[in-house]
C-alpha cells in the first residue's frame, strides 16, 4: 500500500521540472526579436552621415588641385601682358599722302575683322575731316562718341593724351612740327594695346622714335 502514494509524487516532480524550461523557451523566443527591430533601425539612419562626409573630403582637395593650377600660369601669363610691347608697322608715306594712308590701314583692319571701336586715329598736322566735323557741334558731344566706343575715333596730336587705350592705334604723321610728332608718336605707343601703325616719312619717324621702326 505504501507504494502507490510514492508513484504520483514522483510525476508530479516530473511534471513540475518540464513545465519550467517549456515556459523558460517562450520566453528567450520574443527577447531576440526587439533586439534585431534597433539595429535594423540604425541601418537607415548611417547611410545619412556617410554621404555627406565623402564629398565634404573631396571638395578641399579639388579646391587644393585646382588653385596651384591656374594660379601658376596665371601670374606668368599677366605678367607677360603687361611686359608686351605692341607690334609697331610703319607705312611709308609724304606728309600729304600719310591720311589717306591712314585712312587705307583702317580700311584693311575693319575688312580683317576689327571692331571699330577698337581703332583710334591720331594726326600730327590737319585733323582729320571727321573731328573737325564732329568738334563744330562742341567738344561734349565729340568727346561722348569717343567714349561710347562703337566706332572708329579720330583726335588731333593734341587731345591725344585724353584719348583711351584701344588695341589698335593709327598715327598719320600728316604734317606738324617735329615736337608735335615727338609728342604724339610716344603718346600713341602707350594707348596701343595690340598694335601700332604709323603712316610717314621713315626717316623722320625714326628719329623721333630714336630707333628703326
Amino acid at each position: 500500500m505504501p507504494l502507490i502514494p510514492e508513484e504520483p509524487q514522483i510525476h508530479e516532480s516530473a511534471q513540475g521540472p518540464r513545465a519550467t524550461p517549456a515556459s523558460g523557451r517562450t520566453a528567450p523566443t520574443p527577447r531576440p526579436v526587439p533586439g534585431p527591430r534597433p539595429a535594423a533601425s540604425s541601418r537607415p539612419g548611417r547611410p545619412g552621415p556617410p554621404r555627406p562626409a565623402p564629398p565634404v573630403q573631396r571638395t578641399p582637395r579639388d579646391v587644393a588641385a585646382t588653385k596651384p593650377g591656374p594660379s601658376g600660369p596665371a601670374a606668368p601669363a599677366a605678367s607677360a601682358q603687361a611686359v608686351a610691347t605692341p607690334q609697331i608697322q610703319l607705312i611709308p608715306a609724304s606728309p600729304e599722302g600719310a591720311l589717306d594712308a591712314a585712312e587705307e590701314a583702317v580700311d584693311l583692319l575693319l575688312e580683317s575683322g576689327r571692331a571699330p571701336g577698337e581703332v583710334l586715329v591720331v594726326t600730327t598736322g590737319e585733323q582729320h575731316p571727321w573731328a573737325a566735323h564732329e568738334l563744330s557741334f562742341g567738344e561734349a558731344s565729340y568727346w561722348a562718341q569717343h567714349d561710347a566706343g562703337d566706332d572708329v575715333f579720330y583726335a588731333d596730336a593734341s587731345a591725344a593724351g585724353r584719348a583711351a587705350s584701344r588695341p589698335v592705334v593709327v598715327v598719320a604723321v600728316n604734317g606738324g612740327s617735329d615736337t608735335a610728332a615727338a609728342t604724339a608718336l610716344p603718346l600713341a605707343l602707350s594707348r596701343a594695346g595690340a598694335l601700332l601703325i604709323v603712316c610717314g616719312d621713315p626717316q623722320r619717324i625714326n628719329s623721333v622714335l630714336g630707333a628703326g621702326v
